[in-house]
């Protein structure tokens, strides 16, 4: 899996590393119980600080996403994935709210934001295509 650091944007890296293990596993370039380097390991492949790559592993930790364990490491979760409860679809419209608002702001319609999301949607899934076995 290739992970998508670029450090002039105005996303925190943390935030960039936690977008593309979550896309990773999304497109199932990550499968369940996958190895993802140590904190260690993965600060030095990207060239950053430890405490950035330790900062978005916990918090995909926090969301169900990875497991970390004293001996096996860090891995993909083995067995089910978040699911999309209330509290997500809550969390989901509130930061889908300010994009769909600055979409309309710059006279974006409604048939394009959808094919645009449409579009996202089907690309991700594409990629795990290519990675079934």
């Amino acid at each position: 899996m290739f992970i998508k650091i670029d450090l002039e944007l105005d996303v925190p890296i943390y935030q960039q590393l936690h977008n593309s293990i979550i896309e990773g596993i999304a497109s199932k370039e990550l499968a369940p119980g996958d190895s993802l380097p140590s904190v260690r390991a993965m600060a030095s492949d990207l060239g950053v600080n430890m405490h950035t790559v330790n900062k978005a592993y916990q918090i995909l930790k926090q969301e169900g996403f990875i497991q970390i364990h004293r001996q096996k490491g860090v891995v993909i979760q083995p067995e089910q994935m978040p699911p999309a409860d209330e509290p997500y679809l809550e969390s989901l419209a509130e930061k889908l709210r300010p994009l769909i608002s600055e979409a309309i702001c710059r006279g974006l319609d409604d048939k394009h934001f959808l094919k645009m999301c449409e579009k996202l949607y089907n690309d991700i899934q594409k990629v795990g295509e290519q990675w079934k076995p």
